[in-house]
């Protein structure tokens, strides 16, 4: 982000590295500005309050990489079926995917964070934005969602029932600090009783180096391994899952380097790298039983 937006009284967005508010982005003003040598600022929020006094604003001291200016005021749209989406919850915006439409202007949304549904007038929701590099991105007509049912899954009422046999493939994500978000390969070698499995990760030992590492988790952590696009080249600004540290973690196309290499931007933690194509894939959300792809434009190879 440039410094320009770092400037005292900058009216700004805040993300918080706080458990159970990761990911959600709350209104604030630049009460003083970083210096050179600090990378922090301080930030006195619009709807957060002290624990002391109800009435008394917090103020706090944040990393610049979790500070970006307020995206850009616009009427709230009609949304669509599929579309991310922003929605205004607990004094901060989430972000989530238009899972229906219902009527009088309401809509159901699936944080993929949380794994939950919840309902929202059009008034409490705003188109998705993504600041990158110094730019916002707004996703094209093309990457709006579609989906596409794969895997195995029952729905009942609004519930997934997951069915994960011994040597299923699937994909486990993690809670560990640090590990936030990223996505590890592993296969079930059982269940352990209601929604828990014994999994064995593929990539990950143990500590003495002799087998492969096993552990207990619930479905709630898991899901079916991802599909297979056939994808000739990716394209700025394309949600990408990279492979780094032994799992996918999800970011941005932010550059196009050349001879098959491409810098992506990671905004949970604010960096950028440089990959090989071959160690990224196409992003794709597991809800409700179908996966959410970017582009209708890709084709599908079923994974033998």
């Amino acid at each position: 982000m440039e410094e320009v937006h770092f400037k005292k009284g900058a009216e700004v967005e805040v993300s918080s590295d706080d458990d159970g508010f990761r990911g959600a982005w709350f209104a604030a003003t630049v009460v003083r500005s970083p210096s050179r040598r600090t990378n922090k600022l301080l930030v006195q929020y619009k709807s957060l309050v002290t624990d002391r006094s109800r009435s008394k604003p917090l103020i706090e001291a944040v990393r610049t990489g979790q500070v970006r200016p307020l995206p850009p005021s616009e009427p709230i749209p009609v949304f669509s079926s599929g579309e991310k989406v922003d929605a205004f919850l607990n004094d901060g915006w989430w972000e989530g995917i238009v899972d229906k439409v219902l009527d009088d202007s309401r809509y159901s949304v699936f944080f993929s964070v949380t794994n939950e549904y919840m309902e929202f007038n059009q008034s409490e929701l705003r188109i998705h934005r993504e600041w990158v590099s110094g730019s916002w991105i707004l996703p094209s007509e093309q990457e709006k969602m579609s989906l596409s049912s794969i895997g195995e899954a029952k729905c009942y009422n609004g519930m997934v029932e997951r069915n994960y046999k011994k040597g299923t493939l699937v994909e486990v994500s993690s809670d560990e600090d640090g590990f936030e978000g990223a996505l590890f390969t592993a296969k079930v070698v059982e269940e352990r009783g209601k929604d828990k499995f014994l999994i064995e990760y593929q990539s990950l030992r143990t500590d003495d180096d002799k087998d492969l590492l096993r552990e207990e988790v619930d479905s709630l952590h898991m899901r079916p391994y991802p599909p297979e696009f056939v994808v000739e080249t990716f394209n700025l600004f394309e949600e990408v899952d990279a492979l780094y540290n032994d799992c996918w973690w999800v970011g941005v196309i932010s550059k196009l380097v050349g001879g098959s290499r491409y810098k992506v931007y990671f905004i949970a933690t604010d960096e950028e790298m440089v990959f090989w194509e071959r160690e990224l894939r196409l992003h794709q959300d597991w809800i409700d039983g179908k996966w959410v792809i970017a582009s209708q434009a890709l084709k599908f190879k079923n994974r033998k």
